[in-house]
């Protein structure tokens, strides 16, 4: 099999710019809805669908197609692939027009638009931008992670996770809509910890700026378009995003495209496998 070679950091600088022109057309389009009454609708699956949802969807695939037509773009609002499909992707976009549409609905803010490149399973560009906020964070693999207001020319802020303090609490992200009986079950081996709840991949940002230390999920109800740009940006930041083996996650490897449970984390040096017992507590639940 004949491999493609790797993108240069400087062609995904040059790539990541672009993407986050279309991107910020992306969240324009949504805060145009969230700015008026709109209807809630729900897929086979009972998650709400909106306007915003399709509107953004349709910028990031036309915007997306025309920097690079050779990169099929996978989106949750695309049709279903099939992974023998998906199996020839070696480089491709995976998007979520607007993850957090819950939080949509509900008006509370906490909504994000996410892309991700994927090149040989791994994601070496994130993109996630906060409409509400009016706030895009990116990076690449090479390039470090960066946040600015989506209007702002330039580069931005530089942001760095956390490296833990030995006596510190750890700040834990927790999900608005999603929780559990396993990850209670985690949480409460670490000890004493600090919970914050936040609603979509805005948690990867906090992760990324030193806000949180942690971001379990146990389980499995969330797709591979909710997490790829977040990990980009987790671990240019310097933290890392891992499965119950500890093994760096990848994208596109199986027929299902539901997340299996994983960590993301600030500080790569702590244990945080051990510290949650993360196996056991996944395995139960």
């Amino acid at each position: 099999m004949i491999v493609a070679s790797k993108l240069s950091e400087s062609e995904l600088s040059a790539l990541c710019a672009e993407a986050c022109s279309v991107v910020a057309r992306a969240a324009e389009a949504i805060m145009a809805i969230y700015q008026c009454d709109f209807d809630v609708s729900h897929k086979a699956d009972a998650s709400p669908l909106t306007a915003a949802d399709t509107a953004s969807h349709s910028v990031l695939e036309t915007g997306l197609k025309a920097l690079q037509p050779r990169f099929p773009v996978l989106s949750e609002e695309s049709p279903e692939r099939i992974f023998s499909d998906r199996a020839r992707w070696r480089r491709y976009w995976l998007i979520d027009p607007l993850d957090g549409t819950r939080e949509f609905v509900k008006r509370n803010g906490e909504f994000a638009v996410n892309v991700a490149l994927i090149e040989h399973e791994i994601p070496v560009i994130g993109i996630i931008a906060a409409p509400a906020r009016g706030e895009i964070c990116y990076a690449y693999e090479g390039g470090g992670c960066n946040v600015k207001a989506i209007d702002e020319a330039g580069d931005g802020k530089k942001l760095t996770a956390r490296a833990l303090p030995a006596s510190a609490e750890p700040r834990v992200a927790v999900s608005r809509s999603h929780h559990g009986d396993a990850l209670q079950s985690a949480l409460e081996n670490i000890g004493s910890y600090q919970s914050d709840s936040i609603g979509s991949s805005l948690k990867f940002i906090a992760l990324a700026s030193g806000a949180l230390d942690l971001y379990p999920r146990a389980a499995q109800t969330c797709c591979e378009w909710d997490v790829a740009a977040g990990q980009c940006i987790v671990e240019q930041a310097g933290g890392a995003l891992f499965d119950c083996g500890g093994a760096r996650m990848r994208y596109n490897t199986r027929d299902d495209l539901m997340m299996p449970a994983f960590i993301a984390c600030a500080d790569p040096r702590v244990d945080w496998l051990e510290r949650l017992k993360w196996k056991l507590a996944v395995d139960a639940g």
